[in-house]
């Protein structure tokens, strides 16, 4: 088996990217702006909330759909507690931030408490992405066949990620061979998103970002 999970890393590749710039930007914010205008505050939480959603989405299903399969093809090779006990503590930490994203939709003003929960949930999940990847990636190649991946994969879409949100991160982080590959299996559907969904994002990213990408 030399299964290439490449779905998974593009999903922590964008995690990362965009845990970065959000806990940047808020930091900045909190720091020296007192206070937005209500429609780029609204940007900013909503980002932030869909950001939080796409996360909870990712680690439920390695927990639901992706750790059983894995358990029973790698056995004892295998030991999840710690992958596991690090989902356990995400949600409220999602919890906290969905809050101050709510506070600055309401208020237009970061609170200090945003920007150091992102930092914090920055950090949280930069040691754990590289510990799954390090240990489980790995278990993955060699004990998990294409098809039952492919079954993997197929069962994770099925549980309605956002795509509008999901696809141009995706893309922003997907080198050239990658795209390649991505509009290779996933046909004239994935073709079409690839094609219609970055542009209306990049104007979103725009807006949440000052135009830093």
């Amino acid at each position: 088996m030399n299964n290439e999970p490449s779905g998974l890393l593009l999903a922590h590749r964008a995690m990362l990217r965009d845990l970065d710039r959000c806990a940047g930007l808020t930091a900045d914010l909190a720091r020296n702006s007192p206070r937005l205008d209500r429609k780029r505050a609204a940007a900013i939480a909503d980002y932030l909330t869909d950001l939080c959603d796409s996360i909870h989405h990712h680690h439920s299903a390695e927990d639901d759909v992706l750790w059983p399969v894995l358990e029973r093809s790698a056995g004892a090779h295998v030991d999840l507690t710690e992958l596991t006990d690090d989902h356990a503590v995400l949600d409220p930490k999602l919890t906290r931030i969905r809050s101050g994203a709510a506070a600055l939709k309401a208020g237009h003003i970061v609170p200090a408490e945003l920007a150091a929960d992102l930092a914090d949930l920055r950090d949280t999940l930069h040691e754990h992405i590289a510990d799954e990847e390090r240990t489980i990636v790995p278990l993955i190649k060699q004990y998990v066949s294409d098809d039952e991946w492919n079954r993997v994969e197929a069962a994770i879409r099925k549980r309605g990620a956002k795509m509008t949100f999901e696809v141009p991160r995706i893309l922003a982080v997907a080198t050239e061979a990658e795209l390649a590959e991505t509009r290779k299996e996933g046909g004239i559907p994935v073709a079409i998103m690839i094609k219609l969904l970055p542009l209306p994002f990049k104007r979103r990213e725009n807006l949440v970002f000052g135009g830093a990408r």
